[in-house]
């Protein structure tokens, strides 16, 4: 069983900066992908950033690209997204999840990606 447990969210003005932090428990070794997902009222759920752990590869949202960073910290089992120049269109709840596999575009319209494992979300207002 894994469990995931985000923190770091709140309130900023627009072109501010916020760190979330999420941190894994329990049998995490073969989730082997990470990622953070959002939602926003009335939209649905997108994948915003994911990381690979077995290539070491991440990729990202077209819209948070060079301005969000996804990284881990596999000694703590933190997973983290730093959220640099953050507009009023980042404001969502951010959830972070992990899987057994990537898929190779998430980013794809239309694709449903739906990971075992949630966190129970952590909110980010931008204004």
């Amino acid at each position: 069983h894994v469990q995931l447990v985000e923190s770091g969210g709140g309130s900023v003005q627009a072109g501010g900066s916020l760190k979330l932090s999420c941190t894994a428990s329990g049998n995490i070794g073969r989730m082997y992908c990470l990622a953070w997902f959002r939602q926003a009222p009335g939209k649905e759920r997108e994948v915003v950033a994911h990381l690979d752990r077995v290539g070491r590869m991440s990729d990202y949202r077209d819209s948070v690209k060079a301005r969000f960073v996804i990284s881990e910290d596999s000694a703590k089992n933190t997973l983290f997204l730093q959220m640099n120049n953050l507009k009023p269109e980042d404001t969502a709840m951010y959830y972070c999840a992990a899987n057994s596999w990537c898929p190779n575009n998430p980013y794809v319209v239309g694709y449903r990606w739906n990971p075992t494992h949630w966190g129970q979300g952590t909110q980010v207002t931008v204004s």
